[in-house]
This record gives structure tokens, sequence and C-alpha cells, in this order.
């Protein structure tokens, strides 16, 4: 059976050594294709998961400003993100979203940014891929207020609520991408969710290089590790890992790759 990282940072200096050997490893392991987030070291370049998706076949890309660099972020950044959503293979904007655990910009300028980047991502009728890091009232409320009335779906991208945090997110139309955290042993509330959510609803993604699943906790993470946590999901959801793997490549096509 096949797999699909839908997040994955391949373009950190992290791999720099090794990156092909890498995308080996996640190729022989069944991972079928792998989302290089575009936000790199953020504005004014955009184009960090463009680089990797135009060089490997496997790759798929997004483009966006992350929370921490919404400070970075000018008018012209922002019009070049709107001219890269018409590359072939971008196929959502992200990630995107509020980070209040590092404040490394300021919240009013984090959600400026992130409501004119869901406007971009409506006129391209593009998905967004979202992060959010100890701010879900906010973000709900922003998305609710600027995203959902354009009736396009997104991921709540490496998902580390719990049950209620899910269910709010299902009803506004994401899909909840689980990662490296529901291996944990203390993500109680995580794998609740993760037992809770509609398959036609998850993903998987490794976030690589953070996050590594366990057994492998504390090391680099890299996409051949998703088989962790897709074996993991199976166990919480009494499902094969052949289910889950069917599940959330089905779910990935649908959404972010229809027709590819």
């Amino acid at each position: 059976m096949s797999l699909i990282d839908s997040h994955c940072h391949l373009d950190s200096a992290e791999f720099d050594p090794d990156r092909d050997a890498v995308i080996q490893r996640a190729l022989d392991s069944g991972v079928e294709h792998m989302v290089a987030i575009g936000t790199g070291s953020g504005p004014p370049d955009l184009e960090a998961g463009i680089r990797l998706a135009d060089k490997y076949s496997a790759f798929y890309a997004t483009a966006g400003v992350h929370p921490h660099d919404a400070s970075k972020a000018t008018p012209a950044n922002l019009r070049h993100l709107e001219e890269l959503l018409s590359h072939p293979k971008v196929i959502a904007v992200g990630e995107i979203g509020l980070d209040y655990h590092y404040d490394f910009s300021p919240r009013e300028t984090q959600k400026a940014v992130f409501i004119e980047q869901m406007a971009i991502a409506a006129r391209a009728r593009k998905p967004i891929v979202i992060h959010t890091r100890e701010a879900w009232d906010d973000t709900l409320a922003l998305i609710e207020q600027h995203w959902t009335p354009h009736r396009i779906p997104g991921i709540m991208h490496c998902f580390s609520g719990g049950p209620a945090e899910a269910q709010r997110a299902l009803d506004l139309g994401f899909y909840l991408s689980f990662g490296g955290i529901v291996t944990f042993p203390k993500a109680l509330d995580v794998q609740d969710a993760a037992r809770a959510v509609p398959r036609d609803r998850i993903l998987v993604e490794t976030d690589a290089p953070y996050l590594a699943p366990v057994p492998k906790r504390g090391k680099r993470n890299e996409p051949s590790l998703i088989v962790h946590t897709a074996r993991k999901l199976a166990e919480l959801r009494a499902e094969t890992f052949e289910s889950i793997s069917q599940a959330t490549s089905e779910n990935f096509q649908r959404l972010l790759a229809p027709g590819a």
C-alpha cells in the first residue's frame, strides 16, 4: 500500500547532506507523494516548496507565509504569492495561521496576514493549510468569518487538539492531518480525536524534520517514518494499516490533487 506525506519541510538545511537519500528511503517505504511546504525562511522567498516540486516528480508544493514570518510580509510579497498559485504543482496555500506560543510576529500582524492569505487562496480556489498553536479560538473564529463562506476545504496541519477542537474544525469543513504527536504516550487528547475523526476527513504527515514519531522520537524526522504514524492511527481506530493507507491517500487525492 502507498502513503502520502501531506506536510514536510524537505527544503530544511537538516536535509542538505542527504536529501536524495531521504527521498529514496521514502519511496522505498511506500510513500507515493510528499507535499513540500513552501514557507521556507519566509518572505521574500516563497518558492522553497516549488523548487523541490520542480526537481522531484514525487512532490507537490504549497506556498505561503508562516505566522512566524508575518511581520516580514509586504504587499509585494503577497502579490507574488498570488502569482505562484498558478504553478501546476502548487496545490494549496500554507502553512498559514496563528502562533501565540512564540509570538515571533505581533498577533495583530499575524491576523492581518492570515486574513489576506485566506482571501488570496479563495480567489485561486485553493485549499489552505493551517498552523495554529495556543490560538485555537482566534484561528477558528477568523476561519469562520473569512474562509468558510467560500466553501473551500482546508487542512488542520499536525493536529494537536482534542475532540472538541476536532469537531469545531470538522464543522468548518476541514480535514485533520495527524503527525508524530499522535504516537506520543501522553498525547491522549490527540489520540481521542484521532479515534473520532470520520474516515473521509483524515490525513497523515511527518512535518519533517520535526516531531519524529515513536520509536524515533527525538531524532530527525523524515517522510519514510510516516509508516509509524499510520500504524498508530490504525491501532487507535481498530483498523488495518492498509485501510488507513488507502483512506488517507484517497482523502488527499480528493482534497488536494483531483485528477492527478
